[in-house]
């Protein structure tokens, strides 16, 4: 599982202060915490902190650089203008988090993607919306790839989100999205990365935790390799690493949840 942390994003209220403040204790802290935790690369949102989002994106990572010269950081951020002006200052691994499918703006993205030598996450909706049956976002997931192959990206570069929306408001769409990565992971050999925000499922509900912990279970076997999600909460991870030795992508040890994470 290729977890991308989730914490220092602006929605965060204590993030949202540091942005505000130019305090970078939190920002350090959170590094700190999910690298420790077992995190493969740290997502990176102003969120509603500041109107400056190039600044402030710049701002957290350069704090995050000064942890770690070369540990992958995800640019999280809607806007173009934003993007384009960002992805080059920052130095070291990145992924593009992220765009749409709307093969114009794509693939605008994606060759940003290739000239600064970036991953790129495309997200299952364009004009249309989110979709809400497997087919069309299977037809979305096609179009990522192939015009992200197409810009010279390979698809251990591409993670598609197939966009999990809340089970409290839309019970319907976690299964629709099982069901679209199962058929997602056949598109190429070897397949794209699929990826999902997972926090997002939970949105609103009670017992948080429990639907997030049950659906990264649930999904792993339908090709789920990546998430975006909280490293620190250890059951979460333990319940992801144990879905990856059920689906055999480690051998059993008694202490395998401790061999995984001494390999991070």
């Amino acid at each position: 599982m290729y977890v991308i942390g989730e914490r220092i994003n602006g929605m965060w209220k204590d993030v949202k202060q540091a942005i505000v403040d130019q305090d970078p204790g939190p920002i350090k802290s959170w590094t700190e915490k999910q690298i420790a935790a077992g995190a493969d690369a740290l997502d990176v949102n102003v969120g509603p902190a500041t109107s400056k989002q190039v600044e402030a994106l710049l701002w957290m990572c350069e704090i995050i650089r000064g942890i770690s010269a070369d540990f992958p950081i995800a640019i999280d951020n809607a806007k173009w203008a934003v993007m384009k002006e960002v992805v080059p200052q920052v130095p070291g691994p990145k992924i593009i988090n992220s765009t749409k499918a709307d093969p114009g703006p794509l693939a605008e993205y994606c060759g940003l993607a290739a000239e600064h030598d970036c991953s790129i996450v495309g997200l299952t909706i364009d004009q249309r919306g989110i979709p809400h049956d497997v087919d069309t976002r299977v037809e979305m997931g096609a179009t990522i790839l192939t015009v992200a192959m197409e810009a010279g990206l390979t698809p251990d570069r591409i993670f598609i989100d197939t966009i999990i929306q809340p089970v409290n408001v839309a019970p319907k769409q976690p299964l629709a999205v099982m069901k679209a990565m199962e058929q997602l992971k056949m598109l190429s050999d070897p397949p794209p990365h699929q990826v999902l925000g997972l926090s997002n499922v939970s949105q609103g509900a009670r017992n948080r935790e429990l639907i997030n912990r049950t659906y990264i279970a649930m999904a792993v076997p339908c090709g789920l390799d990546s998430a975006i999600m909280d490293p620190c909460d250890k059951e979460l991870m333990e319940a992801a690493i144990t879905a990856e030795l059920i689906m055999e992508k480690m051998i059993y040890c008694d202490s395998y949840i401790e061999a995984y994470l001494a390999n991070k």
